[in-house]
């Protein structure tokens, strides 16, 4: 055993490891979802993604939480995310009472492309909040590269057992490599 972690009481756990629990590919859809997140095995997941949207208008990927199955899709989240292009504009958004929560890469057109990663805490635990932390990058509505940060939490205490990722206009697609992973405590 390193004498480091003979310090700290641990006996060769692997802590912090990357777990792939799934990878999706969706082609020409309007969402997905994961459906066996293995929430009472992992405290903390881990998305990360590269998507193109296809098929034309302005849109926003999203995602919703389902609850023992059934989706939540009451404006109920609550959201902060700041935003910032190449062009030197920055903004936030907030919001404590929405049913579009967390998640917001926002593209133009057909093949703008999006990439980026998402934390989610305590899905499983029916004790907690559920709330998660992101970052993506993209080339946006501007055609501008862009950025986003925020976070976002579930106010209710209740077991995460399923995420769905959406296109909040629903003639668009996704296409693109989505991976969730389990972080080993």
């Amino acid at each position: 055993m390193p004498l480091g972690a003979a310090r700290f009481g641990l006996s060769g756990a692997d802590l912090g490891k990357l777990e792939l629990i799934e990878t999706q590919t969706p082609s020409g859809v309007n969402s997905f979802t994961f459906s066996s997140i293995e929430e009472s095995t992992y405290n903390v997941h881990f998305v990360t993604y590269s998507f193109e949207q296809s098929l034309g208008s302005a849109d926003t990927l999203r995602l919703h939480f389902f609850e023992s199955g059934v989706e939540e899709t009451a404006s109920v989240y609550h959201i902060a995310i700041q935003n910032g292009a190449s062009n030197g504009t920055f903004s936030e958004s907030k919001n404590t009472g929405t049913n579009t929560p967390f998640f917001s890469s926002a593209l133009s057109s057909s093949s703008d492309r999006g990439n980026g990663y998402i934390y989610f805490y305590n899905l499983g635990d029916s004790s907690k909040y559920s709330f998660c932390t992101y970052h993506t990058v993209e080339d946006g509505q501007t055609a501008e590269a862009e950025f986003r940060f925020g976070s976002g939490v579930l106010p209710q205490t209740s077991t995460v057992d399923e995420i769905k990722f959406f296109l909040n206009n629903g003639s668009n697609n996704i296409t693109g490599q989505f991976s969730l992973y389990g972080i080993s405590e």
